[in-house]
């Protein structure tokens, strides 16, 4: 295949249109989604969301999250290396590595379960509230990437109402 032909070719094509096949359904994630940003840093927001979808190999949320990180004036640098940020903690703040290691743990959680070193030091900086609001946007972006994925979703196609 030359160049031409594969930028051609869509890499996967829509199997579903979930919003409309299960508008209640879809609805509901919607609004778990508004509920679980409320209250968080919404820069936090977008790098969870971003290391959530990089982890799930889901590059539809993973272009979206990082036009809207973009948008909202983050970095290309902190960007790239949230993939790496185990490797790469001086960019991030501890608030934020503890966020990115309870994505992490959460998102693989069939592997090794929850371990209690990521929960406690996320709960060092985060109150139960704040907590509570992580876990939920960290439940939240896995099941989108898994709607996308399932559904054959191709990134770059944001069909987001703005």
């Amino acid at each position: 295949m030359t160049t031409a032909e594969i930028k051609q070719t869509p890499a996967t094509s829509t199997r579903l249109n979930f919003a409309k096949a299960a508008p209640k359904a879809f609805r509901a994630v919607i609004g778990l989604d508004a509920a679980a940003r409320e209250g968080l840093d919404p820069a936090l927001v977008e790098l969870v969301q971003i290391r959530a979808s990089h982890v799930n190999h889901c590059a539809y949320c993973l272009h979206m999250h990082t036009s809207d990180a973009r948008k909202a004036g983050e970095s290309e640098e902190r960007m790239h290396m949230v993939a790496v940020w185990k490797e790469a903690r001086h960019f991030f703040t501890e608030k934020e590595q503890a966020a990115l290691a309870l994505t992490d743990a959460v998102t693989l959680i069939a592997g090794a379960g929850l371990p209690d070193d990521v929960y406690a030091r996320a709960s060092a900086h985060f109150d139960d509230g704040e907590l509570a609001q992580l876990l939920a946007l960290i439940l939240t972006i896995n099941t989108w990437n898994r709607i996308a994925l399932a559904t054959g979703k191709t990134a770059g196609e944001d069909e987001r109402v703005s």
